[in-house]
């Protein structure tokens, strides 16, 4: 038989996760960006957010925050192809597409597939490959929606431990899925995959949880306990503070991707795919750091 005392802990408990499950209030991303090209210029953006041949975007409308996030391909450059044009148009799109309410909170997938067949669509032909991220916070149910293509991705860090992660694609080792416009008669030599292969996933977020979205140039070179030390140091929702820890974090996995001697994820994951290879990953790196908040106007 249960005293009172312990059945008014259960009734308690009870009460506080029904209100919990039914909070009412609406969730919001506060987010900020940095990022490092290869040529080294400190939090260097070109017009569109772009880092080197990164992209990416911070977006909301009245029912949603949404971002997003794209590495184009840097072997375009051979071919005499400016390889960020590819991911900074097609990030651009997206952020348009969001703005103008053309999407669905649930469906990020949506806003790929949308962004990328206006690129197929343009009169002038944009010619490259681009991995891409998106993720969207739907602000009433406090439900997360992702699509993750290629080697980009995102982490959701609560109780500094990560309880969501993004699936890495590849075809081959160092060949992620990606999204692609290739010259007429090169459709079927160039690496191409359907926004509708991206990897999708839904889930609920609480107040406080860390969404960490990312080109491959930090998961690169900094292993998961490395970022979770860097996030210990966020302990507010101010602005300023997420900026400071998303350029830390950028700054570091930067600092590493230049160390001769340090055995990082890349080269770790090539050793495992017999290559004798050590040291950092040189490439460009985009940084989304966000922390889920109470909505205010």
């Amino acid at each position: 038989m249960l005293s009172v005392l312990s059945y008014g802990r259960l009734v308690a408990r009870a009460v506080l996760g029904g209100l919990s499950q039914t909070d009412g209030r609406d969730y919001s991303l506060i987010s900020a960006s940095c990022g490092f090209g290869k040529d080294f210029r400190k939090g260097i953006l070109k017009k569109g957010m772009c880092y080197g041949d990164d992209a990416c975007f911070i977006a909301r409308n009245r029912a949603a925050d949404v971002l997003g996030v794209a590495d184009g391909v840097g072997g375009w450059r051979d071919y005499g192809v400016d390889p960020s044009q590819f991911s900074a148009t097609l990030m651009r799109t997206c952020e348009r597409l969001v703005k103008e309410g053309r999407f669905t909170p649930s469906s990020p997938v949506g806003i790929l597939t949308s962004g990328y067949y206006e690129l197929l669509q343009n009169k002038v032909p944009l010619l490259g490959s681009s991995t891409a991220c998106i993720v969207v916070l739907d602000r009433r149910s406090h439900r997360l929606h992702t699509c993750n293509l290629g080697d980009s991705g995102f982490l959701v860090v609560r109780g500094g431990e990560v309880v969501h992660r993004s699936d890495e694609q590849q075809h081959y080792f160092n060949t992620p899925f990606q999204l692609s416009i290739a010259p007429p008669g090169a459709e079927g030599v160039v690496l191409s995959d359907s926004p509708e292969a991206a990897d999708s996933s839904s889930f609920d977020v609480q107040l406080g949880d860390i969404i960490l979205t990312a080109t491959d140039g930090l998961f690169d070179n900094m292993p998961d306990y490395m970022i979770l030390q860097e996030l210990k140091k966020l302990k507010t929702t101010n602005y300023d503070s997420i900026l400071q820890t998303a350029q830390s974090i950028a700054k570091q996995a930067h600092d590493l991707a230049y160390d001769p001697n340090y055995m990082s994820p890349f080269a770790q994951f090539a050793c495992d795919n017999g290559l004798n290879v050590r040291g950092g990953k040189p490439d460009d790196i985009t940084v989304l750091l966000s922390i889920v908040a109470e909505y205010t106007d």
